[in-house]
């Protein structure tokens, strides 16, 4: 007897909670076929042209992944690994395992947005169609008090009007039963790169358990985020990689600190979580609306060093951690080691590397999509743009004041 059968194309949505797209392939096919595909460049051991990413998030991209195929493995299936361009491997999939329709959640980078555009165009001509979702992010468009079009390019009037007008929907569940399309050969994974420090371990438990570890009222890191104030401390709740891989959904973390709450006031670590994401949703409605161009053509007019010698040294002092700057070279240090920076040290280090070295801050956005282990397109090109010229908030005062950051850290200026 014929079925039915979608393929599940995963990319940054590494997840069965709150997974829109994956219920909606159940519940419409009667099997579905998970797949998800290593760009061939994508080696395990080195940064490479195509995958542009350092060795500590490649292991975190690499365990996120294999978690989510156990998970599928505990429903009786398994998720589909393989190397290669999309349009070319999806087409071929579709054609081998007579698959009716595709689903994907939609993404705003370039390179992604290509990808999709590729795989779709190559789908039409097999008269197969390529369904969108949007999984990212708090609010969907069309929850929005606006279209894309019309949403303000200030962050604040972004918040205001969305914070009143919107809601925010809750989470769907883990499906309880899949039904999978017959593989005789389900892939292999790439090689898990060694990382020069231990590292947070990839997966949607292991960010459900971070997230939940946050909110215990009887958790250390609990306590310490009582004791902080927001933009006041080095402390990170670690919870940014889970979101940028798709290990946790934002709405889970959203509704998982309401029902802590209770009703109550947050704390202002809290607050800034939350704030942080419905940032997210900005800079990538941000990027879906206008494209990288909204924030490089505002900063044409930035200076930077002018002698090519200089620049190059100075530069790789500040991606090594040599400048001479004791708590710049630390947090530089660091993010190289394990790939993790907090958002107040991401602040201090920019802010050193546009306003004292006078360096292209595209230059820190290119090191930090490398490094990163949090690494999300819209956010990290909406953070350097806003820390170079204030392109989120004009009217804030946003030349940043390395002295001021370090105040704000309760640390002393070491130069």
């Amino acid at each position: 007897m014929d079925t039915r059968k979608i393929l599940v194309w995963f990319r940054n949505d590494l997840r069965l909670h709150d997974n829109e797209m994956l219920v909606e392939a159940i519940a419409k096919s009667d099997r579905i076929l998970p797949v998800y595909i290593f760009d061939p460049d994508f080696s395990g051991t080195e940064v490479s042209d195509g995958n542009h990413a350092g060795p500590c998030r490649q292991r975190f991209l690499l365990e996120s992944v294999q978690a989510l195929r156990e998970s599928f493995q505990r429903f009786q299936g398994d998720l589909l690994i393989v190397s290669g361009q999309p349009e070319i491997c999806i087409p071929e999939l579709v054609e081998q395992y007579d698959i009716a329709e595709v689903y994907h959640h939609r993404e705003v980078s370039n390179k992604e947005t290509a990808d999709s555009s590729s795989v779709e165009d190559h789908l039409w001509k097999l008269k197969v169609n390529l369904r969108h979702f949007i999984g990212h992010t708090l609010y969907n468009k069309e929850d929005l008090p606006f279209p894309i079009k019309d949403i303000p390019d200030v962050f604040g009037q972004f918040k205001k009007k969305t914070e009143r007008d919107a809601m925010v929907k809750e989470c769907l569940a883990v499906p309880e039963k899949i039904s999978f399309v017959e593989v005789e050969s389900w892939g292999e994974m790439p090689a898990i790169p060694e990382c020069p420090e231990e590292i947070i371990h990839g997966g949607e438990a292991a960010g459900i358990m971070k997230l939940e570890e946050m909110l215990r009222a009887d958790s250390p890191v609990h306590a310490k985020i009582n004791r902080s104030q927001a933009g006041k401390s080095d402390f990170s709740t670690h919870l940014s990689p889970y979101l940028a891989t798709g290990c946790l959904s934002p709405r889970k973390v959203y509704w998982a600190i309401k029902n802590t709450l209770e009703g109550k006031a947050a704390t202002p670590v809290l607050s800034a979580i939350l704030q942080g994401l419905l940032l997210r949703d900005f800079f990538r409605f941000m990027l879906k609306k206008h494209g990288v161009n909204f924030y490089t053509e505002k900063l044409e007019h930035l200076q930077a060093e002018s002698d090519p010698q200089v620049y190059v040294q100075l530069l790789e002092n500040w991606k090594t951690g040599k400048t001479g700057h004791v708590i710049v070279d630390g947090f530089m240090r660091n993010l190289n080691k394990s790939g993790q920076i907090s958002n107040a040290g991401r602040i201090l280090v920019a802010t050193y590397l546009v306003h004292v070295l006078k360096i292209s801050w595209i230059e820190g956005v290119l090191y930090f999509e490398q490094k990163l282990l949090d690494y999300s397109p819209a956010s990290n090109w909406g953070n350097w743009a806003n820390i170079a010229s204030g392109a989120v908030e004009p009217k804030a005062k946003n030349l940043y004041d390395l002295d001021k950051q370090l105040k704000m850290l309760n640390l002393e200026a070491q130069v």
